[in-house]
């Protein structure tokens, strides 16, 4: 089962950055830029739902992020991992004593961040399931470890968000991803009732990986539900 996890952060490249990698790693991805963003989601998780890990910046449009892991102590245990550009020790140390279980100085990369999110998860008791980085069905192959996409053996060109929008297909190929998902997950939760972006880049993807995109075999429709990745013949 994939970890939910709660990303805080303003900066729109660094968390379409971040939205990407740890879609890639099979991470479900709820994204806010504010704290009123983060507060809401919280508040508004569907029923039996829940965050398994809070990755929060510090400096937010409408607070500090600091306040918010101050709630998120007084309601539970749910893992926090601040980063921040801050670099004080005092300030660190401060963070730490008041619960949150890492922090992160920015720029740092993204292997790091992987690696202290599947410690603070261990340490609350989660079992990492390994990330699937291998699609096969029929002609078509993705390595998502490689950031290679193939058809018939031959290299296809995806732009990013062809390619994070196959990356999240991959990683429950078999299985339906709705409409809200994929725009969730690929655009932002600002962005889930525009489903024209779906069908959009939906084309794209069917024009350059399907022999017939209007007979796909790989790419497939459930009408008024969402899209579903034909089941691998392969995973690693």
């Amino acid at each position: 089962m994939s970890r939910s996890v709660l990303l805080v952060e303003d900066d729109r490249a660094l968390r379409n950055s971040l939205r990407e990698a740890l879609s890639v790693e099979g991470y479900d991805l709820k994204t806010a830029a504010s704290l009123a963003d983060a507060r809401a989601q919280l508040r508004n998780l569907p029923m039996g739902k829940t965050i398994d890990l809070v990755v929060l910046d510090l400096g937010l449009p409408d607070g500090e992020g600091q306040s918010l892991l101050a709630e998120l102590r007084q309601s539970g245990h749910t893992p926090v991992i601040v980063i921040s550009a801050r670099e004080a020790e005092g300030q660190k140390i401060q963070l730490l004593d008041q619960g949150a279980d890492d922090y992160l100085v920015k720029p740092f990369g993204i292997g790091e961040l992987l690696a202290r999110m599947r410690v603070a998860l261990r340490h609350r008791g989660h079992n990492i399931e390994p990330a699937v980085l291998h699609y096969c069905h029929g002609a078509l192959e993705v390595d998502l470890k490689a950031r290679k996409v193939q058809l018939s053996k031959v290299e296809v060109h995806l732009t990013p968000t062809e390619y994070a929008l196959m990356a999240r297909l991959v990683r429950q190929a078999g299985q339906v991803v709705t409409h809200r998902q994929l725009l969730a997950d690929v655009w932002g939760a600002e962005h889930v009732d525009q489903t024209h972006y779906l069908r959009l880049y939906m084309g794209q993807l069917r024009a350059k990986l399907e022999v017939n995109s209007a007979d796909p075999q790989h790419l497939l429709t459930e009408p008024g539900v969402g899209y579903r990745l034909a089941e691998s013949d392969a995973t690693d």
